[in-house]
C-alpha cells in the first residue's frame, strides 16, 4: 500500500490553510446554530470517552443517532438525547441511517475503530475516531488511505494536539531553541492503577458468568475472536488485552509521543526494538522499554525515541532523571535531548514545557506563533478539537489530527507492540509496508476478522 502524498506535503499545505483561516489567533466561527448549518451525527460509544465524546458532537451538531454495546450507558445518552436513534450494532445503524448522517463519532474499544471508521468513510461520512487510532498497524495505513480515497474530513482523538500550549512546545522546537534534537525520552504512567494486565493477570478467568442482560456481548467482541462473558473486560478493563486493546504504549503513545513526531517531522522508522517482562498470549507485558530509530530528515539529523511503561523490579519504569539536571519526574512526560539544551514536558500532553538548564533560558523569548490556536476558554482543548473537526467538515483546513497525520502517528506508536511480540529488533521499510529482516513477524502487523466483522 502507498500514501499519496508525503506527510512534509501535508503539514506545509495545512499550515498554509491555516494561516489563511484562521484569524486573530482565533478561528473563524460557523453559526452552528442555524440549522442548514448544522451536520447531523452519529456517536458510536457513548459512555467512558464517549459519554463527552457525544455531548461535544451535539455542540456543534444535531446527534441523531447513538450506539452502544451497554444498555446502560445507551439509556443514559437516549435520555439526554432523546431524538438520536439508538442502535447497539454499527453495522445496523449505517444500514439503516447512512442517509441521514453526514458525520460519525467513534469512541469504542480500540478493536472496533477500523472497522466503524473505514465502513463509515467508505459511505462518505467525515469521522472523528479516538486514539489510538486502530488496533493494528495494517489498520492505521488503511484507515490513512481510506480517508484519502473518500475525501472526508477526520481527526483523531488525542486532543492535547489542540491545546495552545502544545502547539507553542512545537514552535519552540522548530525554532531551534535546543538545538540540533537527535534523542528523545517518553514515558507514561500506565497501566497502574488504570487497567489490569500482566503480571496481576496473565490468564482468561476460568468461571464463566451469563452475560449482563444490558450488554450486547456479541457486538462487544465485535471483529475479535468469541470468548466468554467476564466483567474482567467491561467496563474500562479491556485496554490490557491483546485482543481488544493496545496495552499502555498505544493508549498514551498518541498523547504525550505526539508534540515530539510533529516538532521533529519524524515520518517511518527505520528500526525498533524492546526490552520487556515475560509474555503471555491474553495481556500486555508487565513493563517495557521501546527504542526507536528515525532517519534523517532533510536538514534534521536521526533521532533516537525511548518509550518506558509499566512497574520494573517494584519501581516505575523511568528514564534518568539525570537528563533533566536532577529535576523530579513527573509521573508522565517526554524529554527532548539538543546540542544547546534540554525541552522537558511534564504532562501527558506536552501543554507546558520547561527549558533547561534554566540559567541558559532566564531570557528565553518564545517564538512567534506560527501555528493556528484554537483555545478560546469556553470548553477546553477536547471540546476545541471537536470544532477544529467540524470546521474541517465544512471545508475548513484539514484538522491537525486528521487521518494523514494521525495514521503514521499510530503505525509508528504500533509498531513498538510488534517488536514486543516478536522478541528482536525489527527493520522497517515503511513505504513497502515490509519488516525487511524478519518475515514471520509481519502477522502481528495485522488483525483477523471474524466473519460478518471485516474490513
Amino acid at each position: 500500500m502507498k500514501t499519496t502524498s508525503s506527510r512534509r506535503e501535508f503539514l506545509h499545505q495545512s499550515g498554509a490553510l491555516g494561516a489563511a483561516y484562521w484569524v486573530g489567533g482565533s478561528a473563524v466561527q460557523a453559526n452552528y446554530n442555524s440549522p442548514n448549518e448544522r451536520l447531523n451525527i452519529a456517536a458510536i460509544g457513548v459512555g467512558g470517552k464517549g459519554s463527552s465524546d457525544s455531548d461535544h458532537a451535539a455542540e456543534f451538531g444535531n446527534l441523531v443517532a447513538i450506539c452502544d454495546i451497554d444498555n446502560e450507558r445507551l439509556e443514559t445518552k437516549s435520555a439526554k438525547y432523546p431524538q438520536a436513534k439508538e442502535f447497539h450494532d454499527f453495522r445496523k445503524l449505517f444500514d439503516q441511517m447512512a442517509n441521514q448522517i453526514d458525520a460519525v463519532v467513534v469512541s469504542t474499544p480500540d478493536h472496533t475503530h477500523a472497522p466503524a471508521s473505514i465502513q463509515a468513510m467508505k459511505l462518505g461520512k467525515h469521522v472523528y475516531c479516538q486514539k489510538p487510532l486502530t488496533h493494528s498497524v495494517f489498520e492505521a495505513r488503511l484507515m490513512r488511505e481510506t480517508a484519502t480515497k473518500y475525501k472526508v474530513a477526520t481527526q483523531m482523538g488525542n486532543q492535547g494536539t489542540a491545546h495552545d500550549g502544545f502547539r507553542t512546545g512545537v514552535e519552540v522546537l522548530q525554532s531551534g531553541a535546543i538545538g540540533k534534537i537527535r534523542e528523545a525520552h517518553i514515558w507514561t504512567n500506565r497501566p497502574a492503577k488504570y487497567w489490569k494486565q500482566a503480571p496481576d493477570v496473565v490468564t482468561r478467568p476460568s468461571e464463566k458468568p451469563d452475560v449482563p442482560t444490558h450488554i450486547h456481548w456479541n457486538e462487544f467482541l465485535g471483529p475479535a475472536p468469541i470468548r466468554p462473558y467476564h466483567p474482567i473486560y467491561h467496563p474500562m478493563k479491556w485496554r490490557g488485552w491483546w485482543d481488544f486493546g493496545t496495552g499502555a504504549l498505544g493508549d498514551m503513545g498518541c498523547h504525550t509521543a505526539n508534540q515530539t513526531f510533529m516538532a521533529l517531522k519524524l515520518e517511518y522508522p527505520t528500526s525498533v526494538v524492546a526490552e520487556n517482562s515475560p509474555l503471555n498470549d491474553e495481556t500486555y507485558p508487565a513493563w517495557a522499554t521501546v527504542q526507536y530509530e528515525f532517519p534523517a530528515r532533510g536538514d534534521l539529523p536521526p533521532v533516537k525515541l525511548t518509550w518506558y511503561e509499566g512497574a520494573k523490579d517494584g519501581a516505575r519504569n523511568l528514564p534518568s532523571n539525570d537528563l533533566v539536571f536532577g529535576e523530579d519526574l513527573p509521573t508522565s512526560g517526554c524529554i527532548l535531548i539538543g546540542d544547546k539544551g534540554v525541552f522537558f514536558s511534564p504532562n501527558d500532553y506536552g501543554g507546558e514545557y520547561k527549558l533547561l538548564p534554566g540559567e541558559s533560558y532566564e531570557n528565553y523569548d518564545e517564538p512567534t506563533p506560527t501555528l493556528a490556536r484554537t483555545d478560546s476558554g469556553d470548553g477546553g482543548h477536547d471540546l476545541n478539537q471537536k470544532r477544529e473537526w467540524i470546521e474541517a467538515c465544512k471545508g475548513g483546513p484539514a484538522a491537525f489530527s486528521n487521518f494523514h497525520y494521525a495514521g503514521l502517528l499510530t503505525e509508528t506508536i504500533l509498531l513498538g507492540n510488534v517488536a514486543v511480540k516478536a522478541g528482536k529488533k525489527i527493520y522497517w521499510d515503511g513505504p513497502k509496508f515490509k519488516i525487511t529482516n524478519a518475515p514471520e513477524a509481519e502477522l502481528f502487523l495485522h488483525t483477523d476478522y471474524r466473519t460478518g466483522w471485516t474490513i
